[in-house]
């Protein structure tokens, strides 16, 4: 646990939360400002920052509770479909630094849109993108 984390501190029972689902090793609550309502969050009990720290045996273990939880979301508030996001590091918008899935209940016409789209110059700056990527593992 650490300290002046939120989500410890909602694991440890110092914070209230609107619990939907929880086992030994993670939690499911409701986000307290949703995107739509049943929107839900998905945290390992254990202290990680994002998924970088997650250790691989541990995301692979979260993920089939990810799957569990998305049905229940589903089902229970009849949504249309679910986006599931991960934000990483604060250019990405996290602000809980602890890591955490955001299971979001979408509905044929909730008005939210896709993300924006952007282009590559040409085929030249496409492939240069490839390589960068390619090159870092």
């Amino acid at each position: 646990m650490k300290q002046d984390c939120v989500f410890c501190k909602i694991v440890a029972g110092e914070i209230p939360s609107s619990k939907v689902y929880e086992d030994k090793k993670s939690l499911a609550f409701l986000d307290i400002s949703p995107i739509n309502k049943g929107h839900t969050l998905l945290i390992p009990k254990e202290h990680y920052e994002d998924m970088f720290s997650l250790p691989d045996d541990k995301l692979k273990e979260l993920s089939a509770v990810l799957k569990k939880v998305s049905k229940a979301v589903i089902k229970g508030v009849k949504a249309d479909g679910l986006n599931i996001g991960m934000n990483n590091k604060s250019a990405a918008g996290q602000i809980v630094f602890h890591a955490h899935f955001h299971l979001i209940p979408r509905y044929k016409n909730d008005g939210l849109k896709s993300w924006p789209q952007d282009k590559y110059e040409n085929t030249d700056e496409m492939n240069k993108y490839k390589e960068m990527v390619a090159k870092s593992f």
